[in-house]
């Protein structure tokens, strides 16, 4: 809707109002980026084994002796799910046997006049006892979600994620259908009500229940807020917002995350203060006004010009008499419908859209198994898993501003292959530094993050600059589709170390790896006039070096200076 923002002109850029307008936004993502990646904390599995009852009359000697010691990868643990049967156990304590303690911490050789380990084994059938050392308690301990019951544990972050994926279906259609404003707080809404809900779960099967709820509100809020931003601010401070702005303050909190964590160690308490940043959040609902953009896409110009005429005075700008003629209005419908004709069906019409669909479905499928595999995997590295969280998240930082000067100077191609390319050789070379070398391992690991993540900041612009503008925001849509695909099945990911140690490493750099080979196929973008119509896509490459790219054509219907930049492009769509 160029004419829009022709209209709306005469209010400038960075007033007043969209001063406000920018940091209250911000602000209100603050719940939904608290809540992101809060499934690492509350379903946390610490270090556990089999309980040995105090009514079994053992010492303290027996009690260490009666878990079998196993090998993992290079080192020795203490089983988790196994114990030597506590029968047996007592009644070798009965007889005056002493356990070798020297050999059951792997000092010395077996000199005892038995062995331990040609004793029967059994499950954990007085439940288990729980390291403290980081969490007091998680929803892991307390429904036991280890052992026989471990597959519990990547299928609750799976509803998480699957909520995730409804809300980026169940989003867009709601707030096309009754405004940006009523779906962005009652999404943040939601995030409270069963964010707190959660703290009170009885059992697993209520909390998957509840979990899955949580995780609809946390990306429904995200992707509203983003497209009320984009729709009211227009020009540089749209830009800013939507590439650094609101990035920035979604970043800021998911560290928020770490500190609280750190803090309150109980799960339930936890999940009782993740609902209070989007309480905090409700009363902007009298401060942040409806899109004006979609008010007058849905025939209500007068409430359009009621929040555009508030905004004048705020900015001390004289409005026109007349903000909206009929026939601005009437465009803009024709043209609402004119997109609204074509469905998801349109990205398989043609050879040449088809393939670039399929390309671009994939490279979005495995940026985002690689993004939240990495995160699921800090677990696992040596260390504070709070300062890791803490670590892994502040590198996104750096990550936004980085991929923001790349889409404004550098090819697409070149961009999204370098970052790509870092990420997963980072990630790749961790095989050969994870025992060895913690700290190096940590730095590798936020290298891998950093390319991974900078690499889907420039993939937005691509994708936008890729899709015509007819069908654009159903590509768009259908992009972030498969990446909730692909965050919904990266908890399955750490299962995975069970085949090979660093099984889930090599995935995670070998899913970047393909994205980077997709990539070298699909056309260059930079520079070049956005395409209109599907006819108007530029063809797939057979094959083209990345640093290759054709000039932009002299004769076309719409120069590139004249085409709205890439970045504003993604402003505009409704993920």
């Amino acid at each position: 809707m160029q004419d829009y923002e022709q209209v709306v002109s005469f209010l400038g850029t960075w007033g007043p109002f969209q001063r406000r307008i920018f940091f209250l936004l911000c602000l209100s993502s603050i719940p939904c980026g608290y809540n992101l990646l809060s499934v690492i904390f509350l379903l946390a599995s610490p270090t556990h084994h089999c309980h040995i009852p105090t009514h079994s009359n053992l010492s303290q000697a027996w009690i260490q002796a009666s878990i079998p010691v196993q090998h993992v990868g290079e080192q020795q643990e203490k089983s988790s799910c196994n114990r030597y049967e506590l029968d047996l156990v007592q009644n070798l304590s009965a007889l005056g046997h002493t356990p070798n303690l020297d050999y059951i911490l792997n000092l010395t050789e077996p000199s005892s006049d038995f062995l331990l380990f040609s004793l029967k084994q059994e499950g954990c059938k007085d439940g288990w006892t729980y390291s403290t050392e980081h969490y007091q308690s998680t929803a892991v301990t307390e429904f036991n979600l280890v052992c026989s019951d471990q597959w519990k544990q990547p299928l609750t972050s799976l509803a998480y994620f699957l909520g995730g994926l409804c809300g980026c279906f169940l989003s867009g259609p709601i707030s096309d259908r009754f405004g940006r404003k009523p779906v962005l707080f009652g999404a943040t809404f939601t995030i409270s009500i069963f964010s707190s809900a959660v703290a009170f779960a009885p059992s697993w099967p209520v909390f998957i229940v509840l979990f899955f709820m949580l995780g609809l509100g946390q990306i429904a809020s995200y992707i509203v807020v983003f497209v009320l931003g984009s729709e009211i601010l227009i020009g540089s401070t749209r830009l800013l917002f939507s590439n650094l702005g609101l990035p920035g303050v979604y970043v800021f909190g998911m560290m928020l995350l770490s500190g609280t964590a750190y803090l309150v160690r109980s799960w339930r308490h936890l999940s009782l203060i993740m609902a209070v940043p989007g309480l905090a959040c409700l009363p902007l609902w009298w401060l942040i006004p409806e899109s004006p953009r979609w008010l007058v896409s849905h025939g209500r110009s007068q409430e359009a010009e009621r929040v555009l005429r508030l905004a004048a005075l705020e900015n001390r700008v004289e409005a026109p008499h007349v903000i909206f003629l009929s026939t601005n209005t009437e465009k803009a419908a024709s043209q609402k419908s004119e997109s609204e004709s074509l469905t998801f069906l349109d990205l398989l019409r043609t050879t040449n859209i088809r393939c670039i669909s399929i390309m671009l479905w994939l490279i979005w499928f495995s940026m985002n198994v690689s993004y939240f595999g990495l995160s699921f995997n800090m677990s696992g590295l040596y260390g504070n898993p709070y300062l890791n969280y803490f670590l892994v998240t502040a590198v996104e930082l750096p990550a936004y501003a980085v991929s923001w000067l790349a889409a404004r100077s550098l090819p697409r191609r070149i961009s999204f292959i370098s970052f790509s390319l870092v990420g997963a050789l980072a990630v790749l070379l961790i095989q050969i530094t994870l025992h060895s070398y913690p700290i190096v391992t940590l730095s590798l690991v936020l290298l891998g993050k950093f390319g991974v993540l900078a690499g889907i900041a420039v993939l937005y612009s691509y994708t936008g600059e890729l899709s015509p503008t007819v069908i654009r925001n159903t590509a768009m849509s259908s992009c972030a589709t498969f990446s909730r695909v692909g965050s919904a099945i990266s908890p399955y990911l750490l299962q995975l170390d069970v085949f090979y140690e660093f099984l889930p490493w090599i995935i995670v750099g070998a899913l970047s790896l393909l994205s980077v080979v997709l990539c070298i196929f699909l056309p260059e973008t930079f520079k070049q006039p956005l395409p209109d119509t599907i006819q108007q896509l530029p063809s797939i490459q057979r094959f083209r070096w990345p640093w290759t790219s054709t000039p932009p054509p002299k004769d076309d219907l719409k120069s590139s200076k004249d085409q709205t930049t890439a970045l504003e492009v993604i402003c505009t769509t409704h993920l």
